[in-house]
């Protein structure tokens, strides 16, 4: 009984791989797993590459989001007191990730400036699998 409990589950991962949609010089990959026969495989990649302007490949190719549904704002009681969090230090690599980042959803209005001169939070950056945070 105990030899059970001490087991670590671990969720199903199935091995993918990476592929190109596109031809040309840009780059619309997409992951497919490889336990897929030749002719499943094959069927997948044409519906894939037939349907590939349904994708959102970058934030540019969002536009139109309503953002009465996508809004972010900070619900802030009247009677609470803000919290200013002391600015955490960060790598260098990682501060020029996040400013790239922020630069392009910036620059694709899915982000504005925003003044709460009293309360202030760090970001917190999560680096993925293929370094990109």
């Amino acid at each position: 009984m105990l030899e059970q409990e001490e087991k670590e589950i671990l969720p199903h991962q199935e091995l993918t791989e990476m592929i190109n949609l596109e031809n040309g010089k840009e780059k619309k990959e997409v992951k497919i797993g490889t336990s897929l026969s030749s002719d499943e495989r094959q069927k997948l990649e044409e519906l894939l590459r037939e349907y590939v302007d349904v994708f959102a490949w970058s934030y540019q190719d969002m536009p139109g989001l309503n953002t009465d549904m996508v809004v972010h704002k900070l619900p802030l009681e009247p009677d609470c007191k803000p919290i200013k969090q002391k600015l955490r230090r960060m790598k260098p690599e990682m501060l020029l990730k996040i400013k790239e980042e922020v630069k392009r959803q910036f620059d694709a209005g899915f982000l504005e400036v925003a003044k709460y001169p009293e309360w202030v939070a760090n970001i917190v950056p999560v680096p993925k699998k293929d370094g990109k945070v």
